[in-house]
């Protein structure tokens, strides 16, 4: 009778709820508020931040190349536009910004844009909308002002001005890592060379300054799905995006290994 009443007990017992599914998203934090991406708006401003970091351009440089690219193309890689304009900046091979394949690579796209910015005599002191007009030569220059203050937040996240500010959480389980192949194109936005370590599980990038290490770390969690990237390591912090809740944590110091405070290490 015990043994009977036991078993109504278990069988009657609610169950607890599955846990919610996991999401595939990207966000910037800025202070209490959060700036929602896809991952492919954030792996192309992680780019445009890496060839930024590359030419040694200032983050203000930085914000006027968003501004531009959210206001032609919403931060997404177009392979169409008005007439034959095409990519992130919507550039025109007729205008001489190169061929429509070479404009529809951004790290080319952004290295072109960049060109064209230095040029303009104080571009630093412009308006954000006047600099980017006077790259675009728009028909309606006025439109880009309304994306600079997102533009100045993006950047100050992405070229690591604020640290641990870029962070994104998948919902699919990574198959098999292509770490090599992430480190070849990181290199080619950033210039910095990924090196194996730990027996080739692991990837590390020596970076100059603590800035340029949490810009590298934006474009690793923003292609983490793509290389197969499974958690990036920089300064104390550790990034789970597929088995942990995506967010930067601080790893407590007893777990902390003796890693260089100059590397980013990623696996």
């Amino acid at each position: 009778m015990i043994l009977l009443c036991g078993a109504i007990y278990l069988a009657s017992r609610p169950s607890r709820p599955p846990p919610p599914p996991r999401v595939t998203a990207c966000a910037v934090t800025a202070g209490r508020q959060e700036l929602q991406l896809t991952p492919g708006q954030a792996g192309i401003a992680a780019i445009i931040a890496g060839v930024a970091s590359r030419r040694a351009l200032p983050t203000r440089a930085v914000a006027i190349a968003y501004a531009t690219a959210l206001q032609e193309s919403k931060l997404q890689n177009l392979h169409y536009g008005d007439l034959d304009s095409v990519g992130v900046f919507q550039q025109r091979p007729s205008e001489g910004w190169g061929s429509a394949q070479q404009i529809e690579n951004p790290v080319y796209a952004t290295d072109r844009f960049f060109d064209a910015l230095v040029a303009v005599p104080q571009y630093l002191s412009l308006p954000i909308n006047v600099a980017a007009q006077d790259v675009q030569h728009s028909a309606d220059g006025s439109a880009y002002a309304q994306w600079a203050g997102v533009g100045t937040t993006l950047a100050a996240a992405f070229t690591g001005a604020d640290p641990h500010a870029v962070w994104c959480s998948y919902s699919d389980p990574v198959s098999r890592a292509s770490l090599a192949a992430a480190g070849r194109a990181m290199t080619t936005s950033f210039g910095l060379t990924a090196l194996p370590d730990r027996g080739g599980r692991a990837m590390t990038v020596s970076v100059g300054a603590a800035a340029q290490g949490w810009a590298v770390t934006a474009w690793l969690v923003t292609h983490a799905a793509e290389y197969g990237i499974q958690s990036v390591s920089y300064q104390g912090y550790r990034w789970l995006g597929f088995s942990g809740p995506g967010r930067w944590r601080a790893e407590p110091s007893t777990r902390r290994g003796p890693g260089d405070p100059a590397v980013v290490e990623f696996g």
